[in-house]
């Protein structure tokens, strides 16, 4: 009779892999992680917690915060600031773009430049104001126009273009309103 089974396996080395070196660093900084996060969650709890009453209420501050306007105290007088009119200021205008036509004039953008002849501690940090100025030299004649003062020194404007009748027409403006908006 003739054996059939297949030869015997030759023995082999046991395959046995090798475990991973682990950087003890590595091991370190996970555990620090690990641990600052559950520190900033209990901070955070604990922070939650004193911030409410016993009733479950948010807890009331102590006093107004120091940038807070709207809450000032009984005590201090409220702030009262300069009336700002027309002749508040001085303007002048700024040529930003000229295009001749020889004989035929010129087109002519122009940009206003104010000046407060006051302190600007004394204007309203809260008031808008919308200055109104005419600017004259237009062919057409005067170009009435607005600009917005906000918070003190904030000039909000429209470039504007006039026609002028020469190169040499002069241009120029004087401010005829100034009103608060909302008022």
């Amino acid at each position: 009779m003739t054996d059939t089974s297949q030869p015997p396996i030759p023995p082999m080395p046991p395959n046995n892999p090798r475990p991973p070196v682990r950087n003890p660093r590595t091991t370190l900084v996970v555990i620090g992680s690990a641990v600052a996060v559950i520190a900033a969650i209990v901070v955070t709890g604990a922070v939650v917690v004193q911030s409410r009453t016993g009733d479950g209420e948010p807890a009331v501050t102590a006093g107004p915060a120091a940038h807070d306007e709207d809450n000032v105290p009984a005590d201090q007088p409220e702030p009262t600031y300069s009336e700002v009119a027309a002749d508040s200021f001085t303007i002048g205008l700024k040529t930003t773009a000229r295009h001749c036509f020889g004989s035929a004039g010129c087109n002519v953008t122009v940009e206003p430049e104010l000046t407060f002849l006051g302190d600007t501690a004394s204007v309203d940090p809260d008031a808008v104001y919308d200055i109104t100025y005419e600017i004259h030299g237009d062919e057409s004649g005067p170009v009435i126009e607005t600009a917005e003062l906000s918070d003190r020194t904030s000039l909000n404007y429209t470039s504007s273009v006039i026609s002028t009748a020469a190169a040499g027409t002069e241009v120029s403006a004087e401010i005829t309103d100034v009103t608060v908006q909302g008022e």
